[in-house]
């Protein structure tokens, strides 16, 4: 619903962070991403052949975004209704449920669902992503893209070196990121 809601704006460019405005087609355009992704869709449906996003990686408190997306377990089953008629919750593991990426993902799909709009029939599109919300948009990437498009996981070594900080899991510190790459068709 989000991808498809009509908003009142105006695209304008930021003449002044642009590279060469005059002479090149290369733009800069500052605003929210779902917004000014919903505008350049007007003007550019089906004719980007390659997009590369890095969205935020739902772990820091310091991003733009709010990316802390987890919430007690009481909670998301009150707003999500998940008790029977007796009170009972109706899931079985409660530690590996939605609610820790619920609205994490729910701002990625509808930005997704446009960018597959923006490209042409043989576009591509590159994602970054941590080991922690790998599997999770591999799924929605699979549904708005369709699982036969996924071309690859390409994964790189992000740190060179290992971190000897102990985290609150006590878990090994990730050297790899991913690029999930994807065709529209």
């Amino acid at each position: 619903l989000l991808a498809n809601a009509p908003i009142a704006a105006a695209l304008r460019p930021c003449r002044e962070e642009s590279v060469d405005f005059e002479t090149t087609e290369n733009l800069y355009i500052e605003g929210d991403n779902l917004d000014v992704l919903k505008l350049l869709r007007e003007t550019y449906l089906n004719r980007v052949k390659m997009i590369y996003i890095d969205p935020p990686y739902n772990k820091s408190a310091t991003n733009i975004y709010k990316d802390d997306y987890s919430e007690d377990a009481d909670s998301f089953l009150v707003r999500d209704g998940q008790h029977d008629e007796q009170g009972n919750r109706m899931i079985s593991n409660i530690d590996s449920n939605g609610r820790f990426h619920t609205d994490w993902l729910n701002m990625l799909y509808p930005r997704l669902r446009i960018a597959r709009d923006l490209l042409t029939e043989d576009g591509v599109i590159f994602i970054s992503i941590d080991d922690s919300g790998n599997e999770n948009l591999l799924k929605i990437c699979n549904e708005i893209f369709g699982e036969c498009n996924f071309v690859g996981n390409i994964a790189w070594e992000s740190k060179t070196k290992s971190q000897n900080t102990k985290t609150a899991y006590n878990k090994l510190q990730p050297k790899v990121e991913h690029i999930l790459v994807y065709t529209k068709s």
